[in-house]
């Protein structure tokens, strides 16, 4: 049965969107077999992460909240911190027994626990359950009488937030309150937000897809037969160089690298969040040259004689598909380069299984004997 449609962003539900944050977060590596089902309807996503993020608030407001220094400069009657010479000489507060002072105060109004108190207001607003709806406004009510009443801090201040050993415990709801932000996403709808640019629309999409693919390969592929690589560098074969290339060569990054052990294969991903064909010199329908080139740059440039993978790597091209679905591939020069596509507007269940093709299609080619993948989540 197909689920009802919250809105869309661009051409995409936003359920599946959710989805594809899920994937990309911290939290689906933390799920159990038990609260993955979660993924065959993305439309409970925001209860889950509420739910979850409401027992973290709760724990912590037992055990206090963690708190942190903040700066401030008051006029008081006696000397805290340090003096503000300049101010309490020209507004003339010695005179009335005063002293301008600045000093670090301990408080619970951390840019940490102002994003959670937001998470919890966004997320009161968008889940489906009413109980579960209150429950996150109670909580956010409970956080600004603690002390939490400053503006939720921005999403860039917010990851540079590190975790030391006495305050651990907040990671998790650091991460679920992240992820509460990105779900509270603008649709198309009359009366939404929208998002600023379509520029920006786009990038923050791709990078969102090449997250989303990563992470569920990373937490559904069997460790014991299986090693995922996300973001890996690599380096151009040189032999010999001038003293300025460097500054100008371009970098090589790949999104995934996957590795199975048993079929001993190795096979290189690259996202894409562009159609797959464009209309070509004599024809409606061509590859996209570019990204045959770049493909094939990852795969000739990284073969070595001591890397036995490396000679016979597979490359896949993954687009989300605009229309038409593909998946061709061809062997060029002993590697097989596959274009394939995964529909972002069907159902979550058939996005998740062709997650799954992507890796074993390229088994068929890349191994003599074709190897069968199954679901380690059983």
């Amino acid at each position: 049965m197909d689920m009802p449609s919250t809105g869309y962003v661009g051409r995409i539900p936003v359920r599946n969107l959710w989805l594809l944050m899920l994937y990309a977060s911290d939290l689906y590596r933390e799920l159990d077999a038990a609260s993955r089902s979660i993924e065959d309807n993305p439309d409970d996503i925001p209860d889950l992460v509420a739910a979850m993020l409401a027992n973290c608030v709760e724990r912590r407001l037992k055990r206090n909240l963690t708190p942190g220094y903040r700066s401030r400069d008051e006029i008081l009657s006696r000397v805290r911190g340090r003096i503000d010479h300049l101010r309490t000489e020209s507004h003339m507060l010695l005179e009335r027994g005063k002293v301008a002072c600045s000093f670090d105060e301990l408080c619970a109004d951390t840019p940490r626990n102002r994003s959670v108190r937001a998470a919890l207001l966004m997320l009161s607003r968008l889940v489906g359950d009413r109980e579960l709806g209150t429950r996150c406004a109670s909580l956010a009510s409970r956080l600004w009488e603690a002390g939490v009443t400053g503006e939720p801090p921005g999403k860039r201040q917010l990851s540079f937030e590190t975790f030391g050993r006495g305050d651990i415990a907040d990671r998790q709801m650091v991460s679920l309150a992240k992820l509460a932000y990105d779900l509270a996403l603008p649709t198309e709808e009359l009366g939404s937000r929208q998002l600023a640019t379509p520029d920006r629309e786009e990038h923050w999409l791709r990078k969102l897809f090449e997250r989303a693919v990563g992470g569920f390969f990373d937490c559904t592929l069997d460790r014991a037969r299986w090693c995922v690589t996300t973001g890996d560098w690599l380096q151009w074969p040189v032999v010999r160089k001038t003293s300025r290339i460097d500054e100008i060569l371009p970098a090589m990054k790949t999104d995934i690298i996957l590795e199975n052990k048993i079929a001993a294969s190795r096979i290189i991903i690259d996202t894409k969040f562009t159609e797959i064909v464009q209309t070509g010199w004599y024809r409606e329908e061509s590859l996209k040259s570019r990204y045959l080139y770049q493909m094939y740059a990852y795969l000739r440039s990284q073969e070595k004689p001591e890397d036995a993978l490396s000679a016979s790597a597979t490359g896949v091209l993954l687009h989300p598909s605009v229309g038409d679905d593909y998946d061709e591939a061809l062997e060029l020069q002993g590697h097989v380069i596959r274009f394939m596509t995964v529909d972002l507007t069907s159902s979550a269940r058939h996005i998740r299984n062709r997650l799954w093709e992507v890796a074993e299609a390229a088994l068929e080619w890349s191994s003599t004997d074709a190897v069968v993948m199954t679901d380690s989540r059983g």
